[in-house]
């Protein structure tokens, strides 16, 4: 859920507030050696993210916005995983504050008539511990629309996060995770 408030500056720059929550609905797994391993949960890993910076529109299709004053919270929902230390919180707490500086860029492009690319960018620098480390969460989604009544998706998601360590031979480094996902559905108009 993403919700954004802006007053204007000028035609093209708005002060701007932002509410940013993102999480998952079901449990997530990693398998290895015939043995499965919870990895994640609804609200673990859960983040909420509320930022007040600036948001420049040059045109109908994108939109940037920086703030240099954010807050963060990494939420492990999930008695397991945050008794781990999973997603860089406290092994044994749900929830770990961290305050950065946080971009997003979002474009929109209609290609064709029947052809939508959609691109969201998100880059967060904890301040407060290893702030060159970017974390990244980017969405792509192509939508086409194949009749009045079907349509065909694409999407590919890209998330690199330095607090998450479930990578690597000892399962403690991070790594650019990537997820792609293609979709058929039904076109309805109410």
């Amino acid at each position: 859920l993403l919700s954004k408030y802006g007053y204007a500056l000028t035609s093209k720059l708005n002060l701007a507030a932002l509410a940013n929550i993102r999480s998952q609905f079901f449990k997530g797994y990693t398998f290895g050696n015939n043995t499965k391993t919870l990895t994640s949960n609804i609200f673990a890993p859960g983040y909420l993210l509320l930022s007040a910076g600036l948001d420049y529109k040059p045109n109908k299709n994108l939109s940037i916005f920086f703030s240099p004053a954010t807050a963060r919270w990494v939420i492990v929902n999930d008695t397991e995983l945050s008794n781990k230390g999973a997603y860089g919180v406290t092994p044994g707490k749900k929830s770990n504050m961290e305050f950065g500086a946080f971009a997003t860029i979002n474009y929109l492009k209609d290609i064709s008539k029947n052809v939508t690319y959609k691109s969201r960018l998100d880059l967060f620098s904890n301040y407060r511990r290893n702030p060159e480390n970017i974390d990244l969460f980017m969405s792509n989604i192509l939508n086409v629309k194949l009749s009045k009544v079907l349509s065909a998706t694409w999407g590919v998601d890209l998330i690199y996060d330095d607090d998450v360590r479930l990578f690597g031979t000892n399962k403690n480094r991070p790594a650019l995770q990537v997820k792609s996902m293609v979709g058929i559905g039904l076109l309805v108009k109410f």
